[in-house]
């Protein structure tokens, strides 16, 4: 699933991990240097060079290097900051030997009398080195190694001219489309992303991609990632037929894809994780259920409500953390509800429409994380068709900290409007986007932008389609991101930012 190739970002998807190509291309070249020899891109030949312990680089080189990695920090990689920059950044190299570089974009040699230090923050380096030094996997056991091939003199140090710390620093700006590659080159780097300290650090540098994980065959999954706009199959889910075929939820957390669903005497949850590529079951919450409101925020989860194996409806909730594994019970809902939905918004967790045992419900209710009290809120529900409640639940999601909803009746798409506590009709769905009663649609926020996922049905088959617009940019104007044949009907949908 994580194979990838050089870092090409596009711009197609604002807000989400948007960084120059050159950091890829500094990253193989200096991996490439580590391992002993360089390619000659002038002619195409290739031509060894010696290899290098850390007390034989040239003082001045090293510091050079170092330099370079440094000056392009997540704060000024923006376009705006590219003034002198033109074309492809790929066409550089950056060759070591003899303590210069070769710029190969306009044929002049750099010898280190042109330094950026001045134009860098002391505080800003500081704060940076502490950062990457926090947040750095623990050394890996050189006894455990005995498989490797290549240079594995220094696991520390991952691309060993410039050390762990900026070899890290250069890999968080890298799309993870591209750790399979990069962790297939040695145990070193396949332990710093199999850890998950790579995507802890990201999340703190602001460094966030968006991918849409969703299964149109039962216990089949798919992954896409908008940004360059693949395809990813997922391994199949090991599960038994009842689970096949009982009601399932699906929530991504953290670097988790959570299923939830029944086999015959309990509820289960399988869990993928992004690390190993591979599904595990065995999770358990403290109150098992199914039919329940949930939403994310980077690595936790709130679940509210649902049934639980009796079919009782719940007034329940926990929070799930996917860095500990572990679950707490929060304070009870106002109102037991089930077939809910739940977002995060302004840091606080949502939970929109469903019912009870007496009648469809038009409220919501807000948790506050630092008080831990549940409110009500009237009139919550957006409405289908004129309805006050839905065989599905409502098809809501967050960008911008501004509420969405899609109105499946009405082929509409609503904006919440918090200061009235009612919603607005902000423009048209996606003509192809079909479903039956609100199910088999999925509606949800990739960054700061809102996805559907559907297609129109045919006979033995039909089409996926996905399609995305940015609220910031006016009236809903669908921009078509991929089509495929495939089944239809989206059984589930997750996004996971990480």
């Amino acid at each position: 699933m994580l194979e990838g190739q050089s870092c090409l970002v596009s711009r197609a998807l604002p807000g989400t991990c948007e960084q120059d190509s050159k950091w890829v291309y500094m990253t193989y070249r200096l991996i490439e240097v580590s391992k002993g020899k360089r390619r000659l891109e002038d002619d195409g030949r290739e031509e060894p060079v010696e290899r290098k312990s850390s007390k034989r680089i040239d003082a001045l080189e090293k510091e050079e290097m170092t330099q370079t990695l440094q000056d392009p920090s997540p704060s000024t990689m923006d376009e705006s900051s590219n003034k002198g920059d033109h074309g492809d950044q790929s066409a550089r190299s950056f060759p070591v030997s003899n303590g210069n570089r070769r710029l190969e974009d306009d044929g002049q040699g750099e010898h280190g009398e042109n330094k950026s230090s001045k134009r860098l923050d002391t505080l800003e380096k500081e704060e940076t080195t502490q950062t990457l030094q926090d947040l750095s996997p623990s050394p890996v056991d050189e006894s455990s190694n005995e498989g490797d091939h290549g240079d594995q003199s220094d696991l520390n140090s991952l691309i060993q001219p410039i050390g762990r710390d900026m070899s890290i620093n250069c890999l968080l700006r890298c799309s993870r489309s591209d750790y399979g590659l990069l962790a297939s080159l040695n145990r070193s780097f396949r332990s710093l992303f199999r850890t998950g300290e790579l995507y802890k650090l990201r999340r703190k540098m602001g460094v966030i991609e968006h991918w849409v994980y969703f299964a149109c065959h039962l216990l089949e999954w798919e992954a896409f990632d908008p940004i360059r706009r693949r395809w990813m199959h997922l391994p199949r889910m090991p599960a038994n037929e009842c689970f096949m075929c009982s009601d399932k939820e699906s929530l991504a957390v953290g670097t988790e894809l959570l299923v939830f669903g029944k086999e015959v005497r309990s509820h289960v949850i399988y869990r993928y994780s992004i690390l190993t590529n591979s599904w595990s079951a065995g999770m358990r919450m403290n109150a098992p259920r199914c039919l329940f409101g949930s939403a994310s925020l980077g690595e936790i989860a709130i679940l509210a409500g649902g049934c639980d194996s009796e079919g009782n409806i719940l007034s329940s909730a926990e929070l799930y953390n996917s860095e500990t594994g572990t679950w707490v019970t929060l304070p009870s809902m106002n109102k037991p509800r089930k077939m809910c939905s739940g977002v995060f918004m302004d840091g606080k967790f949502y939970v929109i429409g469903g019912s009870n045992q007496e009648a469809p419900l038009t409220c919501g209710e807000v948790y506050d994380l630092e008080t831990k009290m549940w409110t009500e809120i009237p009139n919550m529900f957006p409405g289908q068709n004129g309805a006050a409640g839905g065989t599905a639940p409502p098809l809501v999601a967050v960008v911008n900290n501004e509420l969405y909803a899609a109105d499946y009746a009405e082929q509409v798409v609503k904006k919440y409007v918090k200061s009235r506590i009612l919603w607005d009709i902000v423009g048209r769905l996606p003509e192809r986007a079909v479903s039956m009663n609100g199910w088999g649609l999925a509606f949800r926020a990739c960054g700061d932008r809102l996805i559907v996922i559907g297609g129109p049905r045919a006979l033995g088959g039909g089409t996926i389609e996905l399609n995305s617009w940015s609220p910031k940019d006016g009236a809903p104007q669908w921009d078509l991101l991929a089509c495929r044949p495939s089944g239809s009907f989206v059984y589930n949908c997750a996004v996971m930012g990480c």
